[in-house]
């Protein structure tokens, strides 16, 4: 081949020129039919969906495969590249019912499944012929004539046969994960749909500081005087606090043990926190005394609190107390009596709240994590519902199950 020469450089030109001669002379289908018999190298696209418009990064991404596949022909393989479209996902969903003017539960009755599936068919193929002007612009070798759809029947069946086989090897298993959930549309929701404008929001909400009473018999001698403690547990979500299964500190943060009075009931009360933040919760009017006699000399019509240091350790000497679950709606369905203890968590750190989380395995992935990580595992605070299913304490348009004698 004579490579033509250039007198002004002029890349759009130069591509457009090289994009003519690949498609004149069929170049992308003789890298493949002339390494007929050699190692096959497969190549099925992560499939983009066409209810959008196509951006930089799905450029920068294709060409990076594109990288990949031209390396492996050069090398000899022979590689079938095959493109695909993604058609399934709430976006599409979305989109349609909001062109529609309806709801999920119009389907099946202001408007057929059949038609519903027609309409969401046609709408995430929108912009396919967009979509494969650019593919040829850029230079992308992907057989566009013979794509896989993942609506199509021929797909989805292969996609249930996979699981079957990896069913009957023994390789799936049962278990809970959290996930982001649209009470709305009824589905879990993916990063790439919280990723959507106007997903997140700035908020001002609640945070709540709670008490959890330590009931273990077998306490250490640091704590074991014969009166009742508290563990300190802030939180941002109290409405997760009716899923409590747990209280995580860090093993090597240092944590004390105050004797103080509460401050509405004036009540003598011995609370546990990291020492870091001491000072962030008890101030206004508390003040740190020396003695401990000096708490003998409190009335409660006094304006100020006094607080005393008894004691420090470490959040390792901490692990497996139990305490009282702080709200007794119900218990989980599963190795209730591995809930409500005190286990370690990386994530935790003094930079706010009292330095042990409150933990609910079924709201938060941290929280799920480390449950998993006990020994014994914490168990989430999933109940049986009237069927018999497991589902989380709070229902799944975001209230709390009322009729508590369901639950068992």
């Amino acid at each position: 081949m004579i490579f033509p020469e250039y007198k002004k450089l002029d890349l759009s030109n130069i591509a457009l020129d090289i994009l003519s001669y690949w498609d004149k002379n069929d170049i992308f289908k003789k890298s493949v039919s002339n390494a007929e018999g050699k190692t096959p190298y497969i190549f099925y696209e992560g499939p983009p969906s066409a209810n959008g418009l196509p951006g930089i990064h799905h450029v920068l991404a294709r060409t990076i495969k594109d990288i990949f596949l031209r390396y492996k022909t050069m090398k000899g393989y022979q590689v079938k590249r095959k493109a695909g479209w993604d058609t399934h996902g709430l976006p599409v969903e979305l989109d349609v019912e909001n062109s529609l003017g309806i709801s999920k539960e119009d389907i099946g009755n202001k408007i057929s499944i059949e038609d519903y599936n027609n309409s969401c068919k046609e709408a995430v193929m929108k912009y396919t012929d967009i979509w494969n002007d650019l593919t040829k612009k850029m230079g992308y070798w992907v057989d566009m004539e013979d794509p896989y759809i993942t609506y199509e029947s021929k797909y989805m069946e292969s996609v249930w046969w996979l699981i079957k086989q990896i069913y009957n090897k023994d390789l799936m298993y049962k278990g809970y994960t959290v996930q982001p959930y649209s009470p709305k549309a009824g589905t879990a929701i993916s990063s790439h749909e919280l990723n959507q404008p106007g997903t997140y929001q700035d908020m001002t909400d609640t945070s709540v500081t709670a008490q959890f009473k330590i009931i273990d018999q077998n306490l250490p001698d640091f704590l074991d005087n014969g009166e009742d403690i508290y563990l300190l547990a802030w939180t941002t979500t109290p409405w997760t606090l009716p899923s409590n299964t747990a209280l995580t500190v860090g093993s090597k943060i240092e944590y004390t043990l105050i004797k103080t009075f509460n401050q509405y009931t004036y009540k003598p009360i011995q609370v546990i926190l990291a020492t870091d933040l001491i000072h962030k919760l008890f101030l206004g009017d508390y003040f740190e005394i020396n003695s401990e006699s000096e708490l003998l000399e409190f009335e409660s019509n006094s304006k100020e609190i006094p607080f005393y240091i008894s004691n420090k350790f470490l959040g390792k000497d901490l692990l497996d107390i139990k305490y009282e679950q702080l709200l007794k709606y119900a218990l989980p369905a599963e190795n209730p009596e591995n809930a409500f203890r005190i286990i370690h968590g990386d994530f935790v750190t003094t930079s706010d709240g009292t330095g042990i989380v409150h933990t609910a395995p079924t709201f938060g992935a941290d929280d799920a994590l480390v449950a998993k990580q006990a020994k014994p595992q914490i168990p989430p605070m999933l109940v049986k519902d009237k069927n018999g299913d497991l589902v989380p304490l709070v229902d799944l348009q975001g209230r709390f199950i009322s009729d508590m004698k369901e639950l068992s």
